[in-house]
């Protein structure tokens, strides 16, 4: 986070000033200027998001839904009478780029909210830029649990849209238990990611049933047949497989195609077209996973009106990391005009105590760890579409 020989360079009372001015609580910390970043003569938000890479697919995406929403507060006025600017930079599903892009982002653009990154391990990375330049961001879909708390500490200028994992793994376990009445299964796993790793880890907690055998692969992995072989010769009721649509599809095929039809059970990194179009239409049979959004389940009554504004600009159904996103920008929205906002110390401070926000993907309130309380729903696929989504009550 700090160049040492720079700070080598100066005094021990300059070095201990600047490093509690870089670190501290949010009433302590002081930022680049004191204050954040001054709302100008327009509303400046940051995208930073997975435009190419590994994970475009969940980047791109929300790229539509942000836009789709700063095209429609434009429309209506902008917020606080300001209209919205987007300074959009590409992470290229990198760590390193995006802490990068969000250094870029507050310290160049001066950019008053920040939406994204799409992925866990990404969000984490551009904290502590953020932090240091007083400036909020709000990732639509990094779910892992520490983007929000890490240590037992809030992190100030840290929110989301989205559940977080161990929501998704106790959802995923309940639903193996009480629908599918699942009391064997396979924990199939991506080792290498944060994402996988807690909604796993949430699920051993919460399952009531035995987890017969338990495999995992890394990201980039293509062939699964050695871990497929030892899984075909257990006796189990279904397989709990966290991880992205890039790994997870081509698992369900070459699991189908080796003959294993037991439900597949998946969190929200199966929520993109691609899952499907990798995995194939017959292979996307007998899945369930964990979604934020659904318009056989409409969470809100602004779902009808979302989906018709999605066909018409881009001409198809948003996926759920769209509305995400959208979310977010309507989020960031509100928070400024709560608080009649001058700063993104203002805009950070309304999000903070959001409370009822009516969105596409369920009615939010932010609780005390910055986390939105909010719906969750179950979607089921055969032969490659949605056939059923259940919706499943908030987290308590």
């Amino acid at each position: 986070m700090f160049d040492k020989k720079k700070l080598g360079l100066i005094g021990a009372a300059v070095a201990a000033t600047f490093l509690l001015s870089s670190c501290s609580s949010p009433k302590g910390t002081q930022g680049t200027a004191g204050n954040g970043t001054e709302i100008g003569k327009t509303f400046k938000i940051g995208s930073n998001l997975e435009l190419s890479g590994a994970v475009a697919a969940y980047g791109n995406s929300e790229k539509q839904g942000l836009d789709l929403a700063v095209e429609e507060i434009n429309k209506a006025g902008g917020i606080n009478g300001k209209q919205i600017e987007v300074i959009s930079k590409d992470n290229k599903s990198d760590n390193a780029e995006a802490a990068t892009v969000a250094s870029n982002l507050t310290v160049n653009d001066k950019i008053n909210a920040l939406v994204g990154p799409a992925t866990s391990g990404a969000a984490k990375a551009v904290i502590p830029n953020i932090t240091k330049a007083q400036v909020p961001f709000l990732t639509p879909s990094g779910t892992d649990d520490s983007i929000t708390v890490q240590n037992g500490k809030v992190q100030p200028y840290v929110f989301r849209s989205c559940f977080q994992d161990s929501y998704q793994g106790t959802v995923l376990a309940n639903y193996a238990d009480e629908n599918l009445k699942a009391k064997k299964v396979v924990l199939f796993y991506d080792n290498s990611s944060d994402y996988a790793k807690g909604i796993a880890k949430a699920f051993k907690k919460a399952y009531k049933g035995e987890i017969v055998n338990e495999q995992t692969f890394v990201s980039g992995d293509k062939d699964f047949q050695a871990q497929l072989t030892k899984i075909k010769s257990k006796d189990f009721d279904a397989i709990i497989m966290p991880g992205y649509y890039t790994e997870t599809g081509l698992i369900t095929k070459q699991t189908r195609d080796m003959g294993i039809t037991q439900p597949i059970l998946g969190g929200d990194g199966f929520s993109d077209p691609k899952y499907i179009e990798t995995a194939g239409n017959s292979g996307a049979t007998d899945v369930y996973y964990v979604g934020h959004y659904s318009e056989k389940a409409p969470a809100t009554d602004k779902v009808d009106a979302f989906v018709k504004a999605f066909n018409e600009k881009y001409g198809s159904n948003p996926s759920t990391f769209a509305a995400l996103a959208y979310d977010a920008v309507y989020m960031i929205k509100q928070a400024a005009e709560d608080t009649k906002a001058k700063t993104s110390v203002d805009v950070t401070k309304g999000l903070a105590s959001l409370k009822n926000f009516v969105g596409v993907t369920g009615k939010i309130t932010i609780d005390k760890d910055h986390d939105p309380v909010k719906s969750a729903v179950v979607i089921g696929l055969k032969d490659g579409k949605e056939i059923s989504a259940e919706a499943i009550a908030p987290a308590e």
